[in-house]
């Protein structure tokens, strides 16, 4: 009798591991992702200007790995740190103009990390070591800031799959270090209401590996999470500027996860007890930005919402209106 029920399930785990192995095997990258669609147009940020962009900044992670940041620290005294996390693809360049902004006027000291795996020195491009290793490697930048920082309230913000990994983390082991947060068009996933197919045409997807490797993390195999699962349509005009070898065109399984809030996003929206600010663009060309109220006060009523007209995905974070919007909300905070 055991010896039956024992060959059936080698027979049943055979079965399932040669399902999620086919899988993986059957979807490969394209050689290059389609960047003369265009999706997202980045051209709000190509012309900035970053002549005064303060220089990255070294911290240690705790697997010993140098990760970086930029610091803009406020014109005025203030007991709030704002961190800023850039979304899919790009890093913390991105913020430059509203980090200026709120440090001038005085609202936070603001920070702007390069989460791992990105940037101008990523490690391994486009990776992490593991899933929720963003996580960690937040919690320790949280950790530096609260000692150069004593008793202010950290403020965690993001964009885009920052923004998503603003709401993984507020449902995290963490979340208790967060007094506020901010989210710009945040990625919720990709079977949201609010999420475009692809987002827009911005993500390129692998979407039966994703299965596969989905099928074996479920029953704790990692071996092949670092295989690409996802690519995104950079603009041509980003690839080919001097920004160009700072894009990140493909994401591992593993960061790709780590990006994102969890498969059941409702439980990390829940998480969210602390007060927050949603701003997203009518126009945004990845999300549908009308939808993001009644999509998360199914699970949290601490947020506030506010919807700009005429704004895209990109065009939302250099927006005069964005920046009103967020100093008379620092105001109204605790």
């Amino acid at each position: 009798m055991f010896l039956k029920l024992g060959l059936f399930a080698l027979i049943s785990l055979t079965i399932y591991l040669g399902i999620a192995t086919g899988l993986i095997l059957s979807d490969h990258p394209k050689p290059t992702a389609d960047s003369a669609n265009e999706p997202i147009v980045f051209d709000a940020l190509i012309a900035a200007d970053y002549a005064t962009i303060p220089a990255l900044q070294p911290y240690t992670a705790r697997d010993g790995a140098t990760l970086y940041y930029r610091t803009y620290e406020s014109k005025t005294d203030t007991d709030r740190v704002l961190i800023l996390l850039h979304g899919s693809g790009w890093h913390s360049m991105q913020f430059h103009q509203l980090a200026v902004f709120v440090s001038d006027n005085g609202s936070a000291h603001v920070v702007t990390p390069d989460l791992r795996g990105h940037g101008f020195q990523p490690g391994r491009r486009g990776d992490v070591d593991y899933i929720g290793q963003l996580e960690d490697d937040l919690s320790d930048l949280i950790d530096i800031l609260e000692k150069q920082y004593p008793n202010a309230k950290i403020i965690l913000g993001g964009h885009s799959s920052g923004g998503g990994l603003v709401i993984r983390f507020a449902g995290s082991r963490y979340g208790s270090k967060i007094d506020a947060y901010v989210l710009l068009a945040p990625f919720i996933k990709y079977n949201a209401p609010t999420t475009r197919p692809n987002s827009g045409g911005w993500a390129d997807p692998l979407p039966r590996r994703i299965a596969g490797l989905t099928m074996l993390n479920s029953i704790g195999v990692h071996w092949f999470d670092a295989l690409p699962v996802i690519q995104f349509n950079m603009p041509q005009a980003v690839l080919d500027g001097p920004l160009g070898k700072s894009a990140t065109t493909s994401y591992s399984h593993r960061l790709n996860v780590s990006f994102a809030p969890r498969n059941n996003y409702g439980r990390d929206l829940t998480a969210m007890k602390q007060p927050f600010l949603l701003v997203a663009g009518l126009d945004d060309e990845a999300f549908i930005a009308d939808l993001y109220e009644p999509t998360i006060t199914k699970y949290t009523d601490a947020g506030q919402y506010v919807l700009l007209p005429n704004t895209g995905h990109i065009d939302l974070l250099v927006s005069l209106q964005l920046e009103t919007v967020l100093a008379d909300w620092f105001i109204t905070l605790k």
